[in-house]
């Protein structure tokens, strides 16, 4: 990513109050590094079909990948400012949403099994009903480790999935390797609290940490739509 994205986003995020739950790597200090460039970003992962989740056009030239965890209330916040950025940019086919999960074991010992829910649920539906699924946690979860596990297999049934095999997937362990790949790829770059989203154009990368404010994630998309050269909606 040229440095002429990176620029405008350090810009609209510096000197704001962003929240989110962090913790602490216990590493003595160490922390891993992402192969950042002199501009500030990095590569990451790109999407990738198949174990990613995607809201949007997959083709998308700019993808927001957040790294969250369920049982964090600024994650909550965040996910309700993500669709409302997906409900303004998501008709264009120029940005796109995909999720990752990024339990934080050490403070949510549940949030582990609730992204492995999550999986079970788009292994039935699809990434529509890994989305919905996951907003259906956020509505009934208090946060901060407080949903009862016994609610997963219920908000199954509310979203129309067959209980007995979401069950039977969650039992089995099926995704706990996916979920826990996903927490080490974004320990790999840097992350230390959720929500942790980078803003990517193809395999390169700029993080931005906490909950930030719609009118943020609005200011820096439409600098990286910019550069590119790329209208920021086709309906607004």
């Amino acid at each position: 990513m040229k440095s002429q994205y990176v620029l405008p986003i350090t810009i609209v995020v510096a000197g704001v109050l962003i929240a989110g739950a962090v913790f602490l790597a216990g590493k003595s200090g160490t922390e891993p590094k992402p192969n950042t460039n002199p501009d500030g970003s990095f590569t990451a992962r790109p999407y990738t079909p198949g174990v990613d989740h995607i809201l949007g056009n997959p083709a998308a030239k700019v993808k927001v990948v957040e790294y969250a965890d369920l049982e964090c209330p600024y994650c909550k916040t965040f996910n309700t400012t993500m669709h409302q950025v997906m409900d303004y940019y998501g008709a264009s086919g120029n940005v796109a949403w995909v999720y990752r999960p990024f339990p934080l074991t050490q403070i949510h010992s549940k949030a582990p099994v609730e992204a492995q829910a999550a999986e079970c649920a788009a292994d039935q539906g699809g990434d529509a009903a890994f989305f919905k699924y996951n907003d259906a946690v956020y509505e009934v979860t208090p946060g901060s480790n407080g949903l009862d596990l016994a609610e997963l297999p219920k908000i199954a049934g509310r979203l129309g999935l067959n209980v007995a095999t979401f069950n039977s997937c969650l039992s089995s362990g099926k995704f706990a390797k996916r979920v826990q790949d996903s927490y080490d790829e974004v320990v790999s770059y840097g992350g230390q609290g959720t929500p942790y989203t980078l803003i990517m154009v193809g395999t390169e990368a700029v993080a931005l940490n906490g909950a930030q404010p719609y009118d943020s994630m609005r200011a820096a998309i439409d600098a990286v739509l910019g550069d590119l050269g790329t209208a920021s909606t086709t309906t607004q």
